[in-house]
């Protein structure tokens, strides 16, 4: 794979959409892998209890959903200067995430651009947000 060249991208180029299956095991291997052991994450009956219809995707899941859509666009040697994200409607096992992206600044003094990104499921957008990221 490829990084992809700072001159090679411009405003306005979308990413490929990416979507994400989200199952129990991405749901409950996020949460221990990240050591979430809040039990909304990995307890189908607690969850439950807290008045959600299953189990729900922690936030460090997210954020590691986002940065491999953007690091699988730009490639291995790109840099992520900054990841800003915005949650919404839960991630519930059974359902899909859709990524879509676009850039919507690009910098030629630190070579970097922006990508503005969300990912939907069936209840609306799960997160939003933007990620900055250096190119060679």
């Amino acid at each position: 794979m490829n990084t992809r060249a700072f001159d090679s991208v411009k405003l306005g180029d979308e990413l490929p959409p990416v979507s994400i299956p989200i199952t129990v095991a991405l749901v409950t291997g996020g949460a221990i892998a990240t050591r979430d052991f809040f039990p909304g994450h990995h307890d189908l009956h607690a969850a439950r209890e807290l008045g959600s219809p299953h189990i729900f995707m922690n936030i460090l899941t997210t954020n590691g959903l986002v940065e491999a859509f953007v690091e699988n666009w730009a490639g291995p040697d790109c840099r992520l200067a900054s990841l800003k994200i915005k949650l919404g409607a839960p991630n519930y096992p059974g359902d899909t995430m859709k990524f879509s992206g676009a850039i919507t600044d690009r910098r030629e003094e630190d070579r970097s651009v922006e990508v503005t990104l969300k990912g939907t499921n069936a209840m609306g957008p799960h997160v939003t947000g933007t990620v900055r990221v250096l190119l060679p």
